[in-house]
């Protein structure tokens, strides 16, 4: 096994270390939370997610979608900058951070979750709205926009390729070919006892946030996921090949990223991944947020919601 795609199977089976059950209360609605964080849903019934709704009627529609292993108090921070004339739609995925994981229990995740988002859009009648979704977030986001670009107003990807598993294997590389790391990544993680898991996702939220006051927020939505949920997302984020589909997407996008955490990665390096991985979405703005990781949102909240403001006035 060559050095990178050592490194890359090491990342990965720190990545979305978890567990289901620590220090959480049973909500009345049946999910599990914090119960610092309850709050009113939308009214939205879905085995695979649900929506938290801040902001009047009449405002303009917004839907933050977190990454894997996230809630939506992650976005806390953006939703209060965005302030009146916004609704907020924030994205509960089902397995993650205190959620049952209901139909999320076995099987893919994005893509039933992007499915049930355009459901969530026609059913409630949203006009358009802007889309924000931070890495797995991201995914779901450009699947929602390619699937159905009648929906989406605008994208905006937050640190996230179109095909993660490009970043597992040599040039060249393809879903085909990258499915027995995918295989092997997927059992490391599923099999991991807890104690494993929480000295892998320890050390990798201390490299995906910079921000030490914001760390206890992220490792604590890691440990309340549920871990064959997450292990399985991760599974289907290395397969997922969205690069065909970019064509499709007619919505405004921009790409929001970070220096790869890796000595070997220079910005320049990023950068060029970056450009061709989106080679096939014309018009699309690529924008490089220094001084942040992987949460850019809590590491550099002025910058990115300075690039967010500047997107949304476009």
């Amino acid at each position: 096994m060559n050095s990178h795609l050592l490194t890359g199977l090491i990342a990965a089976l720190g990545l979305a270390a978890n567990f289901a059950g620590f220090g959480a209360a049973r909500a009345q609605d049946g999910h599990t939370m914090h119960a610092e964080t309850a709050h009113a849903h939308a009214d939205f019934a879905s085995e695979r997610l649900h929506v938290r709704v801040d902001g009047a009627e009449g405002g303009r529609d917004i839907i933050l979608i977190p990454g894997l292993s996230s809630s939506p108090e992650i976005w806390q921070g953006t939703v209060d900058h965005l302030g009146a004339g916004w609704r907020v739609h924030r994205i509960h995925i089902q397995g993650f951070a205190g959620a049952e994981p209901k139909a999320n229990a076995t099987g893919p995740v994005a893509a039933p979750v992007a499915e049930e988002i355009a459901r969530y859009i026609t059913e409630n009648k949203l006009d358009h709205p802007v889309v924000v979704g931070h890495s797995m977030g991201g995914t779901i986001g450009m699947m929602l926009a390619a699937r159905h670009p009648d929906l989406v107003g605008k994208l905006m990807v937050v640190d996230m390729i179109p095909f993660m598993g490009a970043m597992f294997g040599p040039p060249g590389t393809t879903a085909e070919s990258v499915a027995p790391i995918a295989e092997q990544v997927y059992q490391g993680m599923s099999t991991a006892s807890p104690a494993d898991y929480q000295t892998r996702a320890e050390a990798t939220v201390t490299g995906m946030v910079n921000n030490a006051e914001a760390r206890p927020q992220v490792l604590g939505d890691t440990h309340n996921s549920d871990q064959q949920v997450s292990s399985s997302a991760y599974r289907e984020l290395i397969l997922t090949d969205l690069r065909p589909e970019l064509s499709k997407i007619t919505a405004p996008t921009e790409v929001v990223y970070v220096k790869f955490n890796d000595a070997r990665m220079t910005p320049e390096i990023t950068d060029m991944i970056y450009q061709t991985s989106f080679a096939n979405l014309p018009g699309v703005t690529l924008k490089r947020i220094d001084d942040a990781a992987h949460f850019i949102f809590l590491d550099q909240p002025a910058a990115f919601n300075a690039e967010l403001d500047a997107f949304l006035a476009k």
